[in-house]
């Protein structure tokens, strides 16, 4: 998965629109995107939208934050659906994901779901005891636990500061630690890195430079907030054929079991071949 589009859950116009969208993964938002007095509205509509077929097969949910009532709600009215999973927004610390795990072991059980078929990804720069204790979600250890997200908005409003990005577009030095721990905790436990949404979504060229540096940087894949971007976000995230090209001859280099190689001049060695193979695989 390279795009998350993420879709208002009450809006059916958006929805229409995102299930005939390219985006590999469609994330209905229950929390931020819904005013309070649209939420049960939007649970309705979810599950009258969440019928079989292709874009039913991509549906994750974003459900609303720890300790709300409110979340107890979405995962009543989301677990019967089947989704692929649920982005749980705002943790505080790994014990945050335990309990949603808990609660949809219960879930499942009462719907006849195999437990452990729903996923989660958590999203785990928005509060800041989240990235004082990225360490702890790094020995974290949840089967059900598929990627991690990050996001500069929430966090700036907990720490009660202005835009977290420059004039120049890029981030302040609070938000990309945020966001290197968000990659390197996601790369402790072997799960997705999901870069955050590019805001501008009249600025093709923007976010697909933002798309091509989360990749460079290791992501995985990267959020959207329209149509238009998921295109942008698949395309920077799959290798080009030059690219594919040159990871196999990489590997075809190391063929004769040499630990380091000289390849168009350089000397290679093994994190360069684990690199290459990762490559052919994405």
């Amino acid at each position: 998965m390279r795009s998350f589009l993420f879709v208002p859950a009450d809006d059916p116009r958006k929805l229409a629109k995102a299930a005939q969208s390219a985006a590999h993964a469609l994330v209905l938002d229950l929390e931020d995107a819904v005013l309070p007095e649209r939420k049960a509205a939007a649970r309705t509509l979810l599950a009258e939208w969440a019928a079989p077929g292709d874009a039913a097969a991509r549906l994750w949910v974003r459900i609303n934050e720890p300790d709300s009532a409110a979340q107890l709600e979405d995962l009543a009215a989301v677990t019967p659906l089947r989704p692929v999973g649920v982005v749980l927004p705002k943790i505080r610390g790994p014990e945050d994901i335990g309990v949603v795990s808990h609660y949809l072991d219960m879930a499942e059980t009462i719907h006849g779901i195999p437990r452990g078929s729903i996923k989660i990804i958590a999203v785990c720069t928005e509060t800041p005891s989240a990235v004082l204790r990225a360490h702890e979600l790094a020995q974290f250890r949840c089967p059900r636990l598929a990627g991690l997200m990050w996001g500069g908005e929430d966090l700036s409003s907990a720490l009660g500061a202005d835009d977290p990005r420059t004039a120049d577009g890029g981030w302040r030095p609070m938000y990309q630690h945020a966001r290197n721990q968000c990659l390197l905790t996601a790369r402790a436990l072997d799960v997705l890195a999901i870069d955050t949404v590019y805001v501008d979504v009249k600025n093709a060229e923007g976010c697909r430079r933002t798309a091509l540096e989360a990749r460079a940087d290791g992501f995985d894949a990267k959020i959207a907030i329209h149509p238009d971007q998921a295109v942008i976000i698949n395309e920077a995230f799959t290798p080009t054929a030059e690219q594919r090209d040159r990871a196999q001859r990489i590997v075809e280099a190391f063929a004769a079991g040499r630990g380091a190689v000289l390849f168009e001049g350089r000397m290679l060695d093994i994190p360069h071949l684990k690199a290459a193979r990762r490559l052919l695989q994405s």
